[in-house]
């Protein structure tokens, strides 16, 4: 018998079918059959007998295309009639349905794709039994969005997470703490490496942000919301984040072993994914820790990077804020926005992380092929020589781009942001848009596009969209009230620069940024100036008591509009100094450090 259900759902460079399998038994493979016209058909493709969806894309062809589509089943060569015919016509996408298609494929991973028995996230595509603790916590908030979005019911979402944290009751813990990878069937720890076979107090953190989102939002008082509820603060409690001070010490640490103890040995200090970890520590009602970890640990040790990179200060973390994941894991549920530490208001921290990136890419000094203001976006992923970590440092930068690193910083650059989705749709989706969404990376320099899916990057575009968009995962946790408590423990204040920052363009008429900063002696520096209003600018350069060095561009009529200048510095000691740009009615200092 043919396959059920078949459908063709069209967008804007491509059509999805989809279908179900064919009630017959010993079924081994279906062919797809395609028709511009509804009358004559020719095979499109021959797929294996697992597979229920494929990508027709048809942007090639020309826009607002129509076409058919009939499935047959094959068995021992012999083939069944026909499906019943699905069609679709594509049309012009705007950018809310485009975001739309982008969230809906990429849940997706999470709901199509989630491990049957235990629905926890696999870990990518063909991992099978392997689940992943930290990936399910970021589909935990992919199931939220597809409720709130129309996708799935609640009821089947609430179905979903029942089974999920059930599982969990019974899945292996250390001390309260989840290994990075479990069997999906059997709970039992799958060993991340050799003496990473236990505790993982990161992955879990993780997950316990996603479960948390999930308390608040599933807030009906019925025997299933109540149950759910129940067990995650069951699950939240029982995490031990106090034990993992190992024997009471100022800081905590990733990973315990039940055969090697703590021979991982790897205490959380500086600044990268794991922020959140110690506040949920302190946020814990059961094992908290002293506010002051946060200080003795976690910001103890190379913490503050005042370094900035083309105009943008990084504040904290490695080498221009290092991959891009830093800035997104733990604020999936923590909301920067309103808050600052000492060093920082991590909402800041982060949008100048994702702009450093973008700009990076527009300048392309290592020159890769396809780089730009569009394509752009280094961090942990998929490549060509395998799984690496990628960010602007010229020995981490091969030439591999992934899709998350510039759509989950959605909420951070919803403008740069969209202009890398569009471009990575409409230009390279032929070979980067799959059954999940965006496929997980891509090497212009080799020609090379991954063709796997990645838990841990496909989350994190979910919830961060999702963030740009409504603010929801933001609210959800920070609603839980242990949050606002631990955050204030940790050493936070009220802050507003993320949301009441003067925009210079409008404040001065002009807005200035230099890059690279810190530049070499006898390197040229470039000057990206936007003017909102025609006027005369001239720009100098000074010491750092501001007084006078070298002209470096005489005043002159400027238009209005984005323009780039390269400025030739004269041979100069090294140290710091000021760029000084000069408008009709207002003036920009520009800090720069000569090395």
């Amino acid at each position: 018998m043919p396959p059920g259900a078949v459908f063709a759902a069209p967008y804007e460079q491509h059509i999805s079918l989809s279908w179900e399998a064919s009630p017959s038994a010993g079924v081994t493979g279906y062919q797809v059959f395609r028709s511009t016209d509804s009358l004559n058909f020719s095979l499109l493709k021959s797929v294996g007998a697992n597979t229920r969806f494929i990508v027709d894309w048809v942007a090639d062809e020309g826009q607002n295309q129509q076409r058919w589509y009939k499935i047959k089943a094959t068995q021992n060569g012999q083939t069944s009639d026909d499906s019943p015919t699905a069609s679709g016509l594509t049309f012009t996408m705007n950018d809310e349905q485009l975001l739309d298609m982008v969230q809906y494929h990429t849940f997706r991973y999470f709901w199509d794709y989630g491990h049957p028995i235990s629905g926890m996230a696999r870990e990518r595509t063909g991992s099978a039994e392997t689940v992943t603790t930290g990936g399910t916590g970021f589909g935990i908030m992919a199931i939220i969005t597809a409720v709130e979005r129309g996708w799935i019911t609640r009821e089947q979402a609430v179905e979903r997470m029942l089974q999920l944290v059930s599982f969990l009751q019974f899945a292996d813990r250390f001390h309260g703490v989840f290994p990075h990878w479990m069997n999906g069937t059997t709970g039992n720890t799958i060993a991340f490496s050799q003496y990473d076979n236990g505790a993982d107090l990161v992955e879990t953190a993780f997950l316990i942000q996603g479960l948390l989102a999930a308390r608040t939002y599933f807030d009906q008082n019925n025997s299933n919301e109540d149950a759910m509820r129940s067990v995650i603060t069951g699950l939240w409690e029982d995490v031990e984040w106090d034990w993992f001070r190992k024997n009471n010490s100022g800081v905590l640490y990733w990973h315990w072993s039940p055969n090697y103890g703590w021979q991982m040995n790897f205490p959380l200090r500086g600044f990268y994914e794991a922020q959140i970890v110690y506040i949920l520590a302190a946020a814990s009602p059961t094992h908290s820790v002293p506010g002051s970890l946060y200080q003795t640990g976690w910001t103890s040790s190379n913490y503050a990077n005042n370094s900035i990179h083309f105009g943008h200060k990084i504040y904290c973390g490695p080498f221009g804020g290092g991959p891009m994941f830093f800035a997104h894991y733990s604020y999936l549920g923590f909301d920067p926005r309103y808050v600052k530490d000492a060093f920082c208001n991590y909402f800041v921290r982060n949008r100048n992380h994702a702009l450093i990136q973008q700009a990076y890419s527009s300048i392309n000094p290592e020159n890769h092929e396809g780089y730009s203001a569009q394509v752009w976006g280094l961090t942990s992923c998929d490549g060509p020589n395998g799984y690496s970590a990628h960010d602007i440092h010229p020995n981490s930068d091969d030439g591999t781009i992934a899709p998350t690193a510039a759509l989950a910083s959605m909420a951070y650059t919803k403008a740069e942001s969209m202009d890398a989705m569009r471009y990575f749709y409409r230009e390279l989706g032929e070979n980067l848009w799959g059954e999940y969404g965006f496929y997980d990376a891509f090497n212009l320099d080799q020609n090379w596009f991954a063709n796997s899916c990645l838990a841990i990057d496909q989350g994190p575009i979910v919830a961060m969209i999702e963030n740009a968009r409504t603010g929801l995962f933001w609210d959800l946790f920070m609603k839980n009230p242990e949050i606002h408590p631990a955050l204030t423990a940790l050493g936070f204040q009220s802050d507003s620069s993320a949301v009441n920052t003067q925009n210079p363009l409008v404040q001065s008429g002009f807005d200035a940024h230099l890059f690279p900063n810190p530049v070499k002696n006898n390197q040229p520096v470039y000057l990206e100036l936007a003017v909102l209003h025609p006027q005369k600018i001239s720009i100098r350069l000074l010491n750092v008591q501001g007084q006078f060095i070298a002209p470096l561009s005489e005043a002159h009529d400027i238009e209005t509009g984005v323009h780039s200048k390269t400025l030739q510095l004269p041979h100069l000691p090294k140290g710091n100094y000021f760029i000084e740009v000069l408008g009709t009615k207002s003036r920009q200092l520009l800090p720069l450090e000569l090395l």
